[in-house]
C-alpha cells in the first residue's frame, strides 16, 4: 500500500513525460481505457484508475497549456513537444485507438452487450469493485472529512447513473455544454460519457451526427469536449495535489456509487443507430440466484486489476 510521502515523491517524478521503456504498459493501458469507452456506463477514466495512471493523464492533459499551443502555431516544434508529455499522450492515444477499434469492429461488443450483457458486466463490475477496493487502501488514515467525501462521492454517483433520460434542445448551446458536460464525466471515474449523454437526451443525437458528419452539431460538441477537458482536468489535478487522500476518497465513492449501473443482471433497453443496437437505459434487478459463469467472469475482474496493480506497483507509476 502506497504512503502518503511515496505519493509525493512519485508526484515529483511523475511531472516529466514518461520514458520509452514505460510506452508500452501506457499503450495498453489505453487499450483498457478504449475498451471500457465502448461498454455503456462504464468510464475510461475508472480503467485509468485501475491502471494506476490516473494523476499521470490529468498531468498529461494539463501540460497541453497556453505556451505550447503558441509554440505550435509560431511553428516552435521543439520547444511544443518540450512542454507536452508527447511520449505519454500518444502512446496512450494508439492504445484507445486500438482498444475501440478491436472491440468495436472485431469482438463487435455493443453488439454482444444486446445479445449477453451478463458476461460483459460481470467482468467490468469486477473490474470497478476491484479498483474500490484498491483505491481505498490507498487512503492511509480515514478522517471524518475523508468518509464525508467517500459518501458525498457514492451519493453523487449513484443519483447521476439513476437519473432517467431527459427531453433537451438541439441548439448550437446546449450542444456545446452537452460536450462539457460529457467530457467531464469522462475524466471522472465511475461515471461514463456516452451515459451523461443519454441522460441529457443527446447520446443517439451525436452519433447520428458523427456518422452523417454533420458538422453544425459536431463543432460545438467538440469545442465544448475540448473546453470541458482542458479545465476540468487542471481542476481535478490542483485538487488532488491540494487535499490527495480527501479527493481519492470522493473518487472511491463515486466508483462505488456507479456500481449499480453496470450490474450484471439487468434489463435493457435499446434502440438501432445507424443499423446497430445500442444501449440506451438499464433497469439493474436482483436475481434469484448467481449463476457459476457470471461469478467466475466477476472473479476474474478482480483478479485482472489485482495483477494490474501490481504491474502498475513495479512500473512506479503513481497509482491515483
Amino acid at each position: 500500500m502506497a504512503t502518503t510521502n511515496n505519493h509525493h515523491q512519485q508526484g515529483q517524478q511523475g511531472e516529466a513525460d514518461i520514458e520509452m521503456s514505460e510506452a508500452p504498459y501506457i499503450v495498453f493501458s489505453g487499450f483498457s481505457m478504449g475498451t471500457a469507452d465502448v461498454v455503456p456506463g462504464v468510464s475510461g477514466g475508472t480503467m485509468a484508475v485501475a491502471m494506476g495512471i490516473y494523476a499521470q493523464l490529468l498531468r498529461a492533459i494539463a501540460s497541453v497549456n497556453v505556451e505550447c499551443i503558441q509554440a505550435l502555431l509560431g511553428l516552435k516544434w521543439a520547444r511544443a513537444f518540450a512542454i507536452i508529455h508527447l511520449r505519454f499522450l500518444a502512446s496512450l492515444g494508439v492504445g484507445i485507438a486500438l482498444g475501440v477499434g478491436l472491440m468495436v469492429k472485431i469482438v463487435k461488443l455493443p453488439e454482444l452487450i444486446h445479445s449477453s450483457p451478463k458476461p460483459v458486466y460481470a467482468v467490468f463490475f469486477g473490474l470497478v469493485l476491484g479498483s474500490t477496493v484498491l483505491l481505498s487502501r490507498r487512503i492511509p488514515l480515514w478522517n471524518g472529512a475523508r468518509i464525508g467525501s467517500l459518501l458525498c462521492g457514492a451519493g453523487f454517483g449513484f443519483a447521476v447513473v439513476s437519473l432517467v433520460p431527459v427531453a433537451t434542445p438541439d441548439a448550437p448551446w446546449f450542444i456545446f455544454l452537452s460536450g462539457f458536460i460529457a467530457i467531464c464525466a469522462m475524466v471522472l471515474p465511475g461515471i461514463s460519457g456516452s451515459f451523461v449523454l443519454l441522460i441529457l437526451g443527446k447520446y443517439a443525437y451525436v452519433l447520428d451526427a458523427l456518422g452523417n458528419l454533420r458538422f453544425g452539431i459536431i463543432v460545438p460538441f467538440a469545442l465544448g469536449a475540448l473546453i470541458g477537458l482542458a479545465t476540468f482536468s487542471r481542476v481535478v489535478a490542483w485538487a488532488l495535489s491540494r487535499w490527495h487522500d480527501t479527493v481519492l476518497a470522493g473518487l472511491t465513492g463515486l466508483l462505488l456509487g456507479s456500481l449499480w449501473r453496470i450490474w450484471p443482471y439487468q434489463h435493457l433497453t435499446t434502440i438501432i443507430v445507424r443499423d446497430k443496437p445500442r444501449v440506451v437505459g438499464a433497469e439493474p434487478f436482483l436475481p434469484t440466484g448467481l449463476e457459476p459463469a457470471v461469478l467466475m467472469l466477476f472473479v476474474a475482474g478482480v483478479a485482472t486489476v489485482l495483477a494490474l496493480e501490481f504491474v502498475a506497483t513495479r512500473k512506479a507509476i503513481q497509482p491515483a
